[in-house]
């Protein structure tokens, strides 16, 4: 019988992640993606909210197990997080974040968990997982750089007069069809692992799988540029503003498996414990996003969207695109990403396109926004750690 403490524990932290849940979906994973669409009259504001809170919650069940793994798991080696260190680390995030809210500082709830998890397990004398740490730190300084170059790109090759728009759009259509086509589900895989879509269409094939997943990933790009070129043939401006809800869509679905592991990757090592497998984890992380963006998203895309308007159609899908892509590279490695962070950037490199040197975007503002992230990495890290030992004290 699980003892009355584990399972006190287990609430407790249960709350903690929830409300970081929460925090996620009403923040910028729930607000974000649809923004776009809804400056550019796609959508209303309720709709957005209401469709980025299931895309949200499917994207949590279907991709989040590699990030919330990561987190749960991979960030601190030669000791698993006991349930008071797993406890103390959403309890501190969870308040960073809240506190970040409520101040309107903008701390990174990506920055602020992983530092949080490795406070706790440092304190309790773990190793660093140098490995892991390359990993994430490779992500995390490239998102602006990939993130931005890849938007600017977009965004330039959208004003190149010599070919017809339609046809730019269609190629970045195809393009998405081949990422869609190969990013990993886990409910395509066999055992423990996920498999993609051209995975496992692969096998109704004859020949080599790899000759089989090429032609599925073919055929998928080619129904992508033929339906948006279809799309886009009847009125360019209506066809671009349904690209950008897809593209909502998919930045959604990503948002909810890159971030919910966040919120319930420091469960991981009490689930065991009570008896509760990680696919129940991913469901209470995911209906945890669905009621942030239910509640909270709404007021924060109508705000967002008034940025977005100013950047039109185009330079909004140059924006989403490397954010899909990038979101979707964290899911398959198991990296926490910030979804701040690789927003900010794409959102300033479409916007140089246009608006020349720097976008628009204050470098004073932005300077202040990239300290608030390291700050919330080290300050969680050295709160966490500080916070274990001094917990473990007072109780012996």
């Amino acid at each position: 019988m699980v003892e009355l403490v584990t399972i006190g524990t287990f609430l407790v932290a249960a709350v903690a992640s929830l409300f970081m849940a929460w925090a996620i979906g009403a923040g910028s994973s729930g607000s974000t993606p649809f923004a776009p669409a809804v400056g550019a009259n796609a959508i209303s504001v309720m709709r957005a909210g209401f469709l980025v809170g299931i895309l949200g919650f499917a994207g949590a069940v279907l991709q989040g197990a590699n990030v919330s793994e990561a987190v749960g798991a991979d960030l601190i080696g030669g000791v698993t997080l006991s349930p008071m260190a797993a406890t103390i680390a959403l309890i501190i995030a969870a308040a960073l974040v809240a506190t970040g809210v409520f101040a309107g500082y903008p701390i990174a709830t990506a920055f602020t968990v992983t530092g949080a998890v490795i406070g706790v397990g440092l304190a309790m004398g773990g190793e660093p997982a140098w490995a892991k740490y390359q990993e994430i730190a490779a992500l995390w300084i490239l998102t602006p750089f990939v993130g931005g170059g890849l938007a600017y790109g977009i965004a330039r090759v959208l004003r190149w007069k010599p070919i017809r728009e339609v046809y730019l759009i269609m190629t970045l259509a195809a393009l998405i069809g081949v990422a869609v086509a190969n990013i990993e589900f886990a409910i395509l895989g066999s055992g423990s692992g996920g498999a993609s879509i051209a995975q496992a269409s692969s096998g109704w094939l004859p020949g080599p799988e790899i000759v089989g997943v090429a032609a599925v990933t073919v055929v998928i790009a080619a129904l992508w540029a033929g339906t948006i070129g279809f799309d886009l043939r009847g009125d360019i401006e209506r066809g671009e503003r349904h690209f950008l809800l897809i593209l909502g869509g998919l930045v959604a679905f990503s948002a909810g498996g890159s971030q919910v592991g966040l919120a319930v990757g420091p469960l991981i090592p009490l689930s065991g414990d009570v008896g509760l497998p990680l696919l129940a984890l991913l469901v209470g992380g995911g209906f945890g996003l669905l009621l942030g963006s239910w509640t909270g998203a709404p007021r924060m895309i109508k705000a967002i969207s008034q940025d977005y308007s100013s950047l039109g159609p185009r330079r909004s899908i140059a924006a989403l695109i490397p954010s899909f892509l990038i979101a979707q590279t964290a899911v398959l490695y198991g990296i926490p990403v910030s979804f701040n962070e690789i927003i900010v950037s794409a959102i300033i490199g479409s916007g140089y396109a246009a608006a020349g040197a720097g976008g628009g975007v204050s470098a004073r503002k932005m300077g202040y926004t990239v300290l608030a992230w390291i700050g919330s990495l080290a300050g969680s890290i050295v709160i966490s750690y500080v916070g274990f030992i001094a917990i473990g004290a007072v109780i012996g």
